[in-house]
């Protein structure tokens, strides 16, 4: 994991509950979670994103997995 936190812990922890939440299928988790790196300006790969989304599920959706995902995901534009 990097040395910096891309993004806030308050904003983690809402794409956390809001991905625990909703019941999503794994293609609603990839088109959340890249959303929330749109968003906040990031550039992200659909198929990575995908697979972001299956090692959440495989997680449990950890926070500190959570953050190091993102961070693989996300590509500045």
């Amino acid at each position: 994991m990097n040395d910096f936190e891309k993004f806030p812990t308050a904003d983690l922890n809402d794409l956390r509950s809001e991905l625990l939440s909703a019941g999503l299928d794994s293609f609603q988790v990839a088109e959340l979670i890249a959303a929330f790196l749109i968003q906040r300006g990031y550039g992200v790969s659909t198929d990575d994103a995908r697979a972001a989304a299956a090692h959440l599920g495989a997680s449990g959706c950890a926070l500190p997995s959570l953050q190091e995902q993102l961070e693989k995901l996300a590509y500045t534009m």
